[in-house]
């Protein structure tokens, strides 16, 4: 019998650890002489209370749906892959290169060929980690850590001495061909009467993004292959005595982590800055493991943590334009959750199986 019921599980021991960490940064606020009130009310005007605040909270959240999947997936496969940064680069470049070179009549189309680029050139630079975690044996921590630096620096001299245009200064390609914009958030739902979204860069690759949660859902909990990854990752040594090959799952599950990471890119690179520019990942690499971990590597719990860091980042920036408080403090935030969703598990986790565990004797 489990100590505790699946749904305590999957939201009550995020919801404490969410609240802990919440108390930690109202302490942090008062210390640098803020109101901790006046600062989380200001965050949710900014955030929440505004259809151009949504719009950003919900690009942000699109970025870190993606890089959550990415590493939910792996982790179904006992793999902790924190290279979300360099393969959303990567797919940067394929959702560059498809939108340059393809004369897509329209963005519908447009939309299927870059994500299929950024899928692809993703699940490219997962590949090396992968095969060597699975015939070398090397840490698939170690090289995706060092794969995130590579990108960087392959990225770099792609945009200043390939792709960028006769005599622009930016590191960045051309602007992307008409056609290839994607709609935004204020094209799809504004009207005269009732202008919406105003200026914010939400834009239809977050209904990409929900997509991509039910694909996750069902290829890990109804199919086979998602039965041997979860299979693999919970016993490798039960696994390989059913016949699952490690190496296949491996490669597969790094392959569509990659992949799923780099599919970012066509929310910050087709969607928003409409051209490939040196710094599109913003970071979101690597707030997908906190997004993850929050989101217990399940698709819906993904897309919930995502928008609570997508309301984080917008809340963050409005924190930072009209009070002293520095956006830095999100930083500390997210790893206040991060800490405990993921050290500090235990600390609450212990706690409520003896509770439950309590509640049942005394039903009993």
């Amino acid at each position: 019998m489990d100590k505790m019921p699946a749904w305590a599980d999957v939201v009550l021991i995020p919801l404490i650890s969410l609240l802990l960490a919440a108390v930690l940064s109202a302490l942090v606020i008062v210390a640098i002489g803020e109101n901790p009130i006046d600062a989380f009310k200001l965050m949710v005007d900014g955030a929440l209370m505004r259809s151009s605040g949504w719009g950003y909270t919900l690009y942000y959240a699109t970025n870190f749906i993606f890089t959550g999947l990415a590493v939910a997936v792996a982790f179904h496969a006992r793999m902790f892959n924190i290279g979300g940064e360099g393969q959303a680069m990567l797919g940067g470049l394929g959702v560059a290169l498809a939108c340059l070179y393809i004369p897509w009549p329209h963005w519908s189309l447009a939309i299927l060929g870059s994500s299929i680029g950024a899928a692809l050139f993703g699940a490219a630079w997962a590949l090396i980690p992968a095969y060597l975690q699975a015939k070398r044996g090397s840490h698939i921590v170690i090289t995706t850590i060092m794969f995130n630096f590579i990108a960087a620096a392959l990225l770099n001299y792609i945009l200043v001495n390939i792709l960028r245009p006769v005599g622009a200064m930016d590191p960045a390609t051309a602007k992307f061909a008409e056609p290839t914009h994607l709609p935004t958030f204020q094209d799809m739902f504004s009207t005269a009467a009732m202008p919406l979204f105003r200026g914010a860069p939400a834009n239809v690759s977050f209904f990409l993004a929900l997509l991509a949660c039910v694909l996750v859902w069902l290829l890990i909990w109804r199919t086979k292959l998602g039965y041997e990854i979860r299979a693999y990752g919970w016993s490798q040594t039960g696994a390989n005595y059913a016949g699952i090959s490690g190496t296949k799952i491996i490669i597969v599950a790094m392959l569509i982590s990659g992949g799923l990471a780099g599919m970012m890119a066509v929310n910050t690179t087709q969607g928003e800055a409409e051209r490939l520019i040196l710094n599109m990942t913003e970071g979101a690499g690597f707030i997908g493991i906190a997004v993850a971990l929050m989101g217990r590597n399940h698709p819906f719990g993904v897309l919930l943590a995502a928008i609570l860091f997508g309301f984080l980042y917008q809340g963050g920036a409005e924190l930072a334009l009209w009070t002293s408080i520095p956006r830095e403090l999100i930083v500390v935030i997210q790893a206040l959750v991060i800490l405990f969703t993921g050290a500090l598990d235990n600390m609450v986790r212990m706690p409520l199986e003896r509770l439950f565990l309590a509640m049942r004797r005394k039903e009993g």
